[in-house]
């Protein structure tokens, strides 16, 4: 009887250690992208794909695939700016702009920018469309 009790609760481990190491398998191949968030797939394979994933959890073969996150919702973002006027005298303005990302278009910003795009488009757009007005 004691070994067949044995036999049983060896067994038992068995199919718990198994069940644990589906669990931990399945749980590294899942990401959430949460509320006003976009994610796209890097591939190591084939690279980014053109595909933009919405919000919800989604599936992804670890090690190969890698999501990368971005944030599309309307954001503000203060840049301060020194421009001369016409009469050769110095201006400091700031101006406040709120700018989000396009989803359709998030594969190509991330091939050509990058994650941090907003560092390096909205400081050169901003200087440019101050000193037109000033």
């Amino acid at each position: 009887m004691s070994q067949q009790l044995a036999s049983l609760f060896t067994r038992l481990g068995q199919i718990g250690f198994g069940v644990a190491v589906v669990g931990g398998v399945v749980n590294s191949a899942l990401y959430n992208v949460d509320a006003g968030h976009r994610a796209v797939i890097f591939d190591r394979f084939v690279g980014v794909k053109n595909v933009v994933v919405g919000e919800g959890t989604h599936f992804f073969i670890p090690w190969v695939q890698r999501p990368i996150i971005f944030d599309t919702k309307t954001r503000p973002r203060n840049i301060p700016v020194i421009t001369g006027s016409k009469d050769l005298q110095t201006v400091n303005i700031t101006l406040r702009i709120l700018f989000r990302p396009v989803g359709e278009e998030l594969p190509k910003i991330y091939t050509t920018l990058g994650v941090d795009y907003e560092d390096r488009v909205l400081p050169s757009i901003t200087t440019e469309v101050l000193k037109a007005v000033v």
